[in-house]
């Protein structure tokens, strides 16, 4: 069979990547009513991820009419797979924990909004977990699967390491794959691929640690025989997810329109939540931790210095959850996560346009010994996508990065190390049209600042 290709190509109509973000918000604007037969949505991360990285997406859904509690975002408890699916490891996944959480959470959106199916959106291994759940029994669950930046055949497709999830070759996708569909039939398929630019779905294995051994993939991988199957351009990984390219897709696969608007619609009053989560080991987890505190505070947009005392400030229980907290949607933040045997991290966010229950918290890395007795370390980091160079502008303290590799987008963090002297200093992080100001904490108190990039 052959696959439905079709490229979606940028150009002089195209939408911009941080379409709408920016400039004062407009709180005369309402909404759309979105379709009403337009299924209720859940929404599933990637590999190692969490269900914040949909904010953006949310929040353009909820500025097209779809209802906030027809939408939900899982967060797996072990996000991040195995190296081999049916050996256990601490704190990782196999392919069967995920179709049986990712079940579960269909069961409750289902009951919650008394549908009968639901529209599953998945990135990255997020993709594995949808198919995985349709292919073996769920078909009937499900009545649009939206799969972005999936590797459908693989991150490598070859006779080592066959117990790996990303091997094409493997059981877990050669099951998948089989027979003449890819597809399952009553359930509608979509796509999302980047053209050239998705650090999985390449040929030469230097992006998976083997430079110059031939994969077996293609920036084709992603696409599957039955499948509407889409080109979306010059995009990164995640981006094939969370880009506002990416939104009008997934939007308009399953409401059946286009959405009315792609920017982000403000609202008068904002109040934010969410799960504080442990890396035991290193290993990222959305296990909750108790006992952390959450404190907020205004900052200035130019200096990232606070604007009076804390607006909020809460402590999490058994569940991991922090707030709520009101805040100004026009607002600068610092969000300070503190916690048992962790270091201390202060978040510099961007201005909040709309409320969100889901804004994770993962407390920074441990500071190395040296960066310890350094003065100051500061990150900048883009949890929905890479920074691509050239593609992108990505300054960070008025310097291009050099820990940034130029070509196919691969890095998510930047770090910068400053002197003792330097502690206090104000770092400027700039991400397109995305600007945020952060101050440099002494690393000798365990502190990093992270400049937290929402776009």
């Amino acid at each position: 069979m052959d696959l439905t290709r079709r490229k979606v190509l940028w150009g002089a109509t195209a939408l911009p990547l941080l379409a709408g973000s920016f400039g004062p918000p407009s709180f005369a604007q309402t909404a759309p009513t979105a379709p009403s037969e337009m299924p209720p949505v859940l929404f599933v991360h990637g590999n190692g991820d969490h269900a914040a990285l949909w904010i953006t997406t949310l929040w353009r859904m909820e500025s097209n009419g779809v209802p906030r509690d027809q939408m939900f975002a899982i967060n797996f408890t072990d996000p991040l797979a195995r190296s081999d699916d049916k050996v256990a490891q601490d704190d990782r996944s196999s392919t069967e924990d995920q179709r049986r959480e990712l079940g579960e959470a269909i069961a409750q959106l289902k009951q919650k909004t008394g549908r009968a199916r639901v529209a599953l959106v998945g990135n990255s291994r997020g993709g594995n977990s949808i198919r995985s759940y349709i292919r073996y029994g769920g078909g009937a669950d499900v009545s649009h699967a939206v799969l972005c930046g999936v590797s459908n055949h693989g991150v490598f497709d070859s006779d080592d390491g066959l117990g790996n999830e990303f091997n094409g070759r493997g059981p877990f996708l050669r099951g998948l794959n089989e027979g003449e569909s890819e597809v399952v039939a009553g359930t509608a398929f979509l796509t999302l691929r980047s053209d050239g630019l998705d650090k999985y779905a390449q040929s030469d294995g230097r992006f998976i640690g083997k430079p110059g051994v031939a994969t077996g993939v293609t920036s084709d991988g992603p696409a599957l025989k039955g499948a509407t199957n889409l080109v979306l351009g010059p995009v990164d990984h995640r981006e094939t997810a969370y880009h506002p390219r990416a939104f009008r897709e997934i939007y308009k696969f399953i409401a059946g329109s286009e959405p009315e608007r792609i920017a982000i619609l403000p609202e008068a009053k904002v109040q934010l939540s969410g799960l504080v989560t442990g890396t035991p080991g290193g290993v990222p987890t959305n296990r909750p931790v108790a006992g952390a505190t959450v404190e907020i505070f205004r900052v200035s947009p130019e200096t990232g210095e606070r604007i009076g005392d804390a607006v909020h400030k809460s402590a999490t229980g058994g569940d991991g959850r922090w707030g709520p907290a009101e805040v100004d949607p026009t607002w600068y933040l610092e969000m300070v996560l503190a916690q048992p045997a962790a270091t201390t991290t202060h978040f510099y966010r961007s201005p909040f346009p709309r409320s969100s229950d889901i804004v994770h918290l993962r407390a920074a890395r441990a500071l190395a010994p040296a960066e310890a007795s350094s003065g100051a370390v500061v990150m900048m980091t883009r949890p929905r996508g890479y920074f691509g160079l050239p593609r992108d502008i990505v300054l960070l303290d008025g310097k291009e990065p050099t820990d940034i590799k130029s070509g196919v987008p691969t890095d998510a963090l930047t770090s910068l190390r400053l002197s003792a002297a330097e502690i206090g200093h104000r770092v400027t992080g700039l991400f397109n049209e995305e600007r945020i100001v952060a101050r440099a904490w002494p690393a000798s108190e365990n502190r990093i600042a992270v400049i937290e990039l929402t776009h």
